[in-house]
This record gives structure tokens, sequence and C-alpha cells, in this order.
């Protein structure tokens, strides 16, 4: 897109499927790595890949060539694809319907990274549940608390 120029930072969250603890720290830095080449593939740029054991955040430069919605379904599809075929887990991986995404100014760009690299300190205090809905309110996003968090029945 010639002549088209834009700065579009967006903080995305996304949970694994019932929130289990499927994401085990011993291979979740090669799954980072490989979210980071997923996006980097599509030409956005990546600040930050960060979670822990039942949520992924991503803090992401976006182009304007692909929606944030394009983007996760991709990312979720190649990543349940890529830990199922590695056997990285028992049984079937899959992530939780939906994400929450958040846009960012420049002068935030610092903070953000910083708190998605500190994920693991952080939810020592704090559930995803509280975090994600923490989010919510403070962005001032409307939404259905029944589709949040869905429990296995």
């Amino acid at each position: 897109m010639a002549n088209t120029y834009c700065q579009l930072y967006v903080h995305i969250i996304f949970a694994v499927k019932y929130r289990d603890a499927s994401l085990d720290k011993s291979w979740r830095p090669e799954l980072f790595k490989y979210i980071t080449g997923i996006i980097n593939g599509r030409g956005h740029k990546v600040y930050a890949v960060g979670g822990v054991y039942d949520h992924v955040h991503l803090f992401v430069s976006m182009l304007p060539s692909q929606s944030v919605s394009e983007l996760v379904l991709e990312v979720k599809r190649a990543t349940s694809l890529w830990i199922n075929e590695k056997r990285m887990v028992y049984g079937h991986f899959a992530w939780q319907e939906g994400f929450s995404a958040f846009s960012y100014g420049m002068s935030q760009v610092e903070r953000v990274v910083n708190y998605i690299k500190c994920q693991e300190e952080h939810h020592l205090k704090h559930t995803f549940r509280d975090e994600n809905e923490m989010f919510l309110k403070l962005f001032k996003v409307d939404y259905n608390e029944s589709y949040l968090f869905k429990e296995l029945i």
C-alpha cells in the first residue's frame, strides 16, 4: 500500500481452552519464539510475547493490511497445530474462543512491554480472570461475563 503510514500498537490477550494450565514453563519460551515468527512473518513488529500456564499476551505494532482478528486466528491455528504435532500436552490442545485487544500510544510502549515481561511475577498475586476484567474496565469495554470464562461442563 503505497503512501500508507501508520503506527498501531495493540496488546492482545488470549487463553487456553477452559483456562487449563497447559502451557508448561519448560517449553513456553519456544512457543513465544514460534508466535514471534508467525507475527514477524506477516510484516508486523513484535515488542513482547509472554504469559503463564493458561494465557498469552502479545504486544505488536500492526500493519493495516491485516485485522487483529485475522492475526489472532492465524496465531491460534498455527500454535495449536504446532503444540499438538509436537505432543507438548497430554491429550488435545486448543485455545479458548475469542481474545481481548487494547490499543496504546507510543509513550506507553515501554510500560506495556515491561508488564508482559513480568507476567510470572504478576500472576503470583492476580488471576487471569482478575487481570482480564481489569483491562476491560480500564478501557471501558462492554462485555458479557458469561462469555468471558466458559467453564468445562
